[in-house]
This record gives C-alpha cells, sequence and structure tokens, in this order.
C-alpha cells in the first residue's frame, strides 16, 4: 500500500468532500497599476507578469485565474502582487485547503474550457469558477498529493531553467555572429526597403482555414506557432479561393506588422517549402534576392528589436507599418557570407528547438508525467452525505 492509500485508508475511507470553489476561496477582481511607480511588485495580467510596481493588491499565496485572453493560463504567486483586470486572485480559506494542493487542482480542472465568450478574445466569469467543484480531503492527504506533485513541478523547472540558459547563450552567439564586429568596415548596413520588395498581405481570415488545401499562414500564427523558418504550414485554405490572398512564394519572408506587444510585432517567418503559400492582413511579404534565413534570423536580433521597439505605435493594438520597417537597417554582406553565416545558426537553433531530443523533449515527457499523477491523485471517491 502506498502512503497515500495509507493516508486516504486512515482519515478518508468513507470518500472525500468535494465543495464548490466558491466556499474554499473568495475571487477578487484586478485594477489598473498604471498610476503607481516602478517599484519591485509583479503585476499579473493573463498572460503573465507585465511589469513591476511599488504597491501590491494582496500579499499571497493566492492562485491567480485569468479572466479573460489566455485562460489556460493559471499562476500560483506565494508573496506581494499586483493584478489587472484579465485576471482575478483569489484569497483562500487555509483551514479547509492548502493553497498549493487548491493550485495543482484547478490546473486539473482545465478551465480553458469553460469559456463564456462568444467574441473572439476567450473569458471566463466568477460565476462559471465558483461552481467548480474541488476535492477537500484532509490536510494530511493534501500535504502528501502536494509534495509528490511539486516534485515534478520543480524537476520540470529546473529543466524549464537549463533551457532558458541554452536560449540566452544562443542569443549572444547568434547576435555576435550578426553583429559583425570586427568587421564593420567592410560589411554595410541597409535599410530593408534598399533590398526588399515590401508587400502588404490582404484576405486571410482564421475562418478561410480548410481541413487541407493551399499553405496559409496567418499572421497570429507567426508568432505563436511558427521559428524563423518553415517548410510546411499548419493551416490550409481552399485553392479556389485564393486569389483574394496574397501570394507568398519560396523564399519570401513573412512578418507579423500587427500585435498586442512590441515583442510580437516584426516576427518574421522565412518560407523555405517548394510551393507558393498564401498569407494575409496584418502581414507583410518581404521579396528579396539574399538568402532568406539569414535575414528572418537578422530580424530577432537585439539590434533589429531595438530599431523596430522605436517604429511600433499604438495602445491596445501595436502595429509596424511598411514604410517604418523600410527603415529598419541590417547588416548585409556577401551571400557567401549570409548562407555560411545561416548555417552556423540553424544548427545551433536546431539543437535548442528540436522538440524530437534533448531538453524540450525531455521537459516535454515530464510534463506529461506531472498532468498524469495530477489526474491520478486527484481523482477519489466522493464521500456520501
Amino acid at each position: 500500500m502506498s502512503r497515500i492509500d495509507e493516508l486516504i485508508d486512515r482519515y478518508c475511507p468513507d470518500g472525500v468532500e468535494y465543495k464548490k470553489l466558491g466556499e474554499v476561496a473568495e475571487i477578487k477582481p484586478g485594477r489598473d497599476y498604471k498610476h503607481f511607480e516602478t517599484g519591485d511588485i509583479p503585476v499579473y495580467g493573463s498572460g503573465g507578469i507585465m511589469t513591476y510596481v511599488d504597491e501590491a493588491a494582496y500579499c499571497g499565496p493566492s492562485v491567480l485565474l485569468p479572466r479573460k485572453g489566455s485562460i489556460s493560463n493559471v499562476f500560483y504567486v506565494d508573496g506581494p502582487f499586483w493584478n489587472v483586470d484579465t485576471i482575478y486572485y483569489t484569497i483562500i480559506n487555509q483551514e479547509l485547503i492548502l493553497p498549493r494542493f487548491f493550485y495543482h487542482v484547478i490546473l486539473n480542472k482545465h478551465i480553458e474550457n469553460l469559456n463564456t465568450s462568444n467574441a473572439a478574445r476567450p473569458a471566463l466569469t466568477r460565476k462559471v469558477l465558483d461552481e467548480i467543484r474541488i476535492p477537500v480531503p484532509p490536510i494530511p492527504v493534501q500535504e502528501e498529493i502536494v509534495r509528490i506533485l511539486d516534485s515534478f513541478a520543480e524537476l520540470e523547472a529546473e529543466l524549464e531553467a537549463e533551457l532558458e540558459a541554452r536560449k540566452a547563450q544562443y542569443a549572444y552567439y547568434r547576435d555576435k555572429l550578426l553583429s559583425f564586429e570586427r568587421e564593420r568596415e567592410r560589411v554595410r548596413r541597409a535599410p530593408i526597403g534598399e533590398f526588399c520588395r515590401l508587400v502588404r498581405g490582404k484576405g486571410l481570415q482564421k475562418k478561410d482555414f480548410t481541413a487541407s488545401g493551399a499553405g496559409c499562414i496567418h499572421y497570429g500564427q507567426i508568432y505563436m506557432h511558427y521559428g524563423s523558418v518553415a517548410e510546411s504550414t499548419i493551416s490550409h485554405v481552399n485553392p479556389g479561393c485564393t486569389s483574394r490572398f496574397t501570394n507568398v512564394n519560396p523564399g519570401d519572408l513573412i512578418m507579423a506588422i500587427t500585435g498586442e506587444n512590441v515583442e510580437d510585432i516584426g516576427k518574421t517567418v522565412a518560407w523555405m517549402g517548394n510551393e507558393t503559400i498564401y498569407t494575409g492582413g496584418h502581414s507583410l511579404v518581404l521579396r528579396h534576392k539574399q538568402d532568406p534565413k539569414y535575414l528572418s534570423y537578422c530580424m530577432t536580433t537585439s539590434d533589429f528589436n531595438r530599431q523596430k521597439a522605436r517604429y511600433a505605435h499604438g495602445v491596445k493594438v501595436v502595429e509596424l507599418s511598411p514604410e517604418q520597417i523600410a527603415k529598419i537597417e541590417i547588416p548585409l554582406p556577401s551571400l557567401e557570407v549570409q548562407r555560411r553565416i545561416s548555417a552556423a545558426i540553424e544548427n545551433f537553433d536546431r539543437l535548442i528547438s528540436d522538440i524530437t531530443s534533448g531538453l524540450p523533449a525531455e521537459i516535454e515527457a515530464r510534463r506529461k508525467q506531472y498532468a498524469y499523477y495530477r489526474d491520478k491523485l486527484l481523482t477519489f471517491k466522493e464521500k456520501v452525505s
């Protein structure tokens, strides 16, 4: 008999009591933070930490539940924080339920499936969240489950930290290769508009997607699903409708020019497939005679990001115009040098990003293992009243 079985047999042999979420935790709304000074207290939205201020809405432990936007994101915070109106915080009744146990239970509930919005942006309401049924075993049982599940989470966190360190190493290596610090006199910096023809995307929307057909890339997919280079697409459109969209030929670049933040805009993918595909509005096609991979890698560097940030405009929606993009400069060595550099970066990038081997695959395996045991450990026979 396992330790969990022993504890359940001892403390709750007749089953575990279930309560509504609203009975074990009070859900509180978020508020605006922009009147505060900069500090060291994190400000959370549904996407994660947005910035840092000098005031706290609450001091954890607390589990943050998304209200709208990225409604699959749930955060555990054990310290002071502020939250905006896209995410709730919870005041947890710790006499009934341990905050970490509550956190693991919420993750197991997959609250993203409770979307209450018919609009493009998903949403959750307090009314819906309050009705979620939560298992509340005796505290010793909760403690043992938390110990087991936290051990999986800690291992995953260690692997993710290692992967982040390698990504930082890759970014440093990439920036060094593309800075040409020792060859500045010989490598000219040229504005994008000088060597690229910029073609604005048109027409394509998500409602145009079909199960099969001609390949297409929607602008939102560039920063959600693609890296710097793509040879296949995850979406398709009816071949009979492609005259409404913008062609992307092999070797062209596709750039997202609209997004929710500065980080998303300017993200670029080099299309290296063998056939013509299509894109639509809020994207820009860059046609050129340079090495496509080299150009796409240049558009991930710190230098490129600094330049695009100067031109980005908008508050709720951030944009870059083709005229602004045309002014951004990148180093433009010979084609031979471009190809040599892009091959070196691609090899290193493959080591970091390949989901079939190395750290990313190990992290994915640990996530599946955690989810499996979380589901097993948090499934109880319900106590009959």
